[in-house]
């Protein structure tokens, strides 16, 4: 008895077309014309009305979002389909949830199931066992033979040979090797990213400098003529890529990135391309192939990246930033653990202070510690300079050296840019020459692409010349040469010098020290500091008072100014600092506002006229006008001691005390300097004859 009644013709019949993957769909062509046959096959059955529902083609079956099979179901429910033809039970579900779903509802709704083995209503228990079985079937076809085609995988990697794809700067030998890429070009330009990124450090800085200096990288496209270089200006992916791809550390790796399996509205959804620690790689092989870097630089590279990348890998250093803090990055709160974080403020923004919130992220309290920088940068600097100073010249000499080689790097790889320019336009021209020249459309073309190489040419021609004359003009000079040596022997003034940019010192810093720990204990800053290798050293750090600032007036100007205020008008007092050569904390010379904005800081009474009179002080001459001396005599009485006098800066005025005019020694000392005078020149005035 047929299986197929009145009630399913009068409906639908859907034929579902799939296949798992877009080049199963490019190249497996005979399977799509058996699947889009069945629409015969349903109308031999007796359906008139044939539907084909194929938005599957190209995506798996094993139980992701499908919505060709999400349409299918839809019309099921609605009681519009009578039957679904399909290939085989594989096509419609390779997992058991989507199959049982479709049987529930086809049973439900009574509609048949068929395949080019026969007719199936789920409704029947034996119909309905039977396409349970091929379903479990199905799913467990596909679960062996994607673990034996893993397997066979693995078991290939770990011999290593296993090449997916070939990185930039290798090519393929035979199906399972593989060596450097024989193009100097493109091994010199590989070379070069991984020389730049031991220089400056930061994978973010080379691909500035490559773009910068306009250095092309290689890249692979694949045409139809195969595998192809192409150059042209990086990315920061491509940069990226290069400097912690393994294999140009010569190592064969496999299985450095995972997947996980995640229900997302109810369905599976499998997330590609987790990267997985080093511990984790599925297959690693040392010394396998040649490499452009020895494997410790590899992890050492490594590890900088990781250390710049802030909050990605964990808690690295972060990469060296923009700002006059040096130790941005390195400190770490030795109360909470936390790493302290940097605030600039001031005119320019360049003033910068060290805090942590760790308080105030565990607790809702305040901040756990702060304290300004400048001074702590300038202890930790002197560390740095203490333990460096012996290799100064050594430095010195290996500046110079590596300005050379900069200019020699962009030098070497304009040549061989202007190398394969050359080939270019030589090979332009061979094709010209090979064209029939009365087949104009043909030469036209071919000598428009000659002029072009030409021009390339030509213009990498010019850029040596450039090049060239800029490496002339900044080629060091036998002063500056000797310059830079005294500079190498003397390191902290070379640290201190308006040319050492901040960025420098923090790369010259970082190199040094791994981490420092910071604690508050009072009004002092103890410092732990971690030595690359292993090693530990304390330090201690007065903090400043309140108020206290890089522009701060010395205590001992404002000393002085105190005891002129008691003295002198503020007028007076900027003079006698400024011929004291005094000057404020910015640098600049006195004046009588500034003066009063000093003494109104610091709470200084301004001068009273008479106030000295009153606690009788006298000045040099009105000391004079006293003893009937000359004020010169006054002055050398103070050199000599007999009159007690004070005088609180050069320039500023000496000061007598009336008390002490009076005494005998003093009077006797005036009268006999007043006795020592010429004769008068007076006619009536007498000379004893002795």
């Amino acid at each position: 008895m047929s299986k197929v009644g009145c009630d399913h013709l009068t409906r639908k019949a859907i034929v579902y077309v799939r296949q798992s993957t877009a080049d199963q769909v490019a190249h497996n062509l005979e399977s799509k014309r058996r699947q889009y046959a069945l629409v015969e096959r349903a109308r031999q059955l007796g359906w008139t009305d044939v539907d084909v529902i194929d938005d599957d083609l190209g995506r798996s079956g094993s139980g992701v979002a499908r919505p060709g099979f999400e349409k299918l179901l839809a019309r099921i429910c609605e009681g519009r389909v009578g039957a679904v033809v399909s290939i085989e039970a594989s096509r419609l579900a390779r997992n058991g949830r989507d199959w049982h779903t479709l049987l529930e509802f086809c049973g439900l709704v009574s509609t048949l199931i068929v395949d080019e083995d026969g007719v199936y209503d789920p409704r029947h228990p034996n119909d309905r066992l039977l396409l349970g079985m091929k379903g479990t079937m199905s799913e467990m076809e596909l679960s062996v033979l994607r673990q034996r085609s893993h397997e066979a995988l693995r078991q290939k990697a770990r011999r290593g040979e296993l090449f997916m794809t070939v990185a930039i700067g290798y090519v393929r030998i035979g199906r399972d090797r593989v060596d450097k890429d024989p193009d100097r070009r493109v091994q010199d330009a590989i070379g070069l990213v991984f020389a730049k990124f031991d220089e400056m450090r930061s994978v973010r800085q080379v691909h500035v400098w490559l773009r910068q200096e306009q250095i092309s990288l290689p890249a692979v496209v694949h045409g139809s003529a195969g595998r192809d270089i192409r150059w042209k200006l990086p990315v920061y992916n491509t940069v990226l890529h290069i400097l912690s791809n393994p294999i140009y550390a010569g190592a064969y790796v496999f299985g450095r990135t995972g997947s996980r399996t995640v229900i997302e509205d109810g369905r599976k959804r499998v997330i590609q391309g987790l990267r997985k620690p080093q511990e984790e790689w599925d297959v690693l092989i040392p010394d396998h192939n040649d490499g452009y870097i020895s494997w410790n630089i590899y992890e050492r590279n490594q590890q900088l990246i990781a250390d710049n990348a802030t909050g990605k890998f964990g808690p690295g250093r972060g990469a060296v930033r923009r700002g006059e803090a040096l130790l941005a990055g390195l400190l770490r709160c030795g109360h909470c653990g936390r790493k302290l974080h940097v605030a600039y403020s001031g005119k320019g923004g360049n003033t910068g202070r060290y805090h942590c919130r760790g308080s105030q992220f565990n607790h809702g309290g305040a901040r756990c510690i702060s304290f300004g920088g400048m001074r702590v940068d300038q202890a930790i600097s002197a560390e740095i300079i203490a333990r460096l100073q012996p290799l100064g010249i050594e430095a010195a000499l290996e500046a110079e050296v590596a300005q050379g080689q900069a200019h020699e790097e962009k030098r070497h790889q304009l040549e061989l840019s202007l190398e394969q320019a050359r080939y270019e336009a030589t090979r332009a021209r061979r094709q010209y020459d090979a064209v029939d020249p009365d087949n104009r459309l043909v030469a036209g073309e071919l000598e428009a692409r000659w002029n072009a190489r030409l021009g390339a040419v030509t213009a990498l021609e010019d850029q040596i010349k450039a090049h060239d004359a800029a490496a002339l003009s900044q080629k060091t000079s036998t002063a500056d040469h000797a310059r830079l040596l005294s500079l190498g022997a003397d390191l902290e003034r070379a640290w201190t010098s308006p040319g050492a940019a901040p960025a420098t010192k923090k790369q010259i810093i970082r190199t040094l020290v791994e981490e420092i720990i910071a604690r508050v204990d009072g009004e002092t800053i103890e410092f732990v500091v971690r030595w690359q290798g292993g090693a530990h050293s304390g330090l201690a750090v007065r903090k400043n008072r309140s108020g206290q600032h890089r522009w701060s007036t010395d205590r001992d100007i404002v000393d002085l100014a105190r005891a002129l205020a008691r003295l002198m008008p503020d007028k007076l007092i900027a003079a006698t600092l400024n011929r004291a050569g005094k000057v404020t904390g910015r640098g600049h010379g006195w004046t009588q506002s500034r003066v009063c904005s000093l003494r109104n800081h610091h709470k200084i009474d301004v001068y009273r006229e008479g106030e000295r009179q009153e606690r009788g002080e006298l000045t040099l001459d009105e000391a004079a006008e006293v003893l009937a001396i000359s004020p010169s005599s006054v002055r050398r009485l103070i050199q000599e001691s007999r009159l007690p006098a004070q005088q609180f800066c050069k320039g500023a005025p000496w000061i007598i005390r009336m008390d002490d005019l009076g005494r005998n020694d003093v009077i006797e000392a005036a009268d006999k300097r007043r006795g020592s005078r010429p004769p008068s020149e007076d006619p009536h005035q007498k000379a004893l004859a002795l």
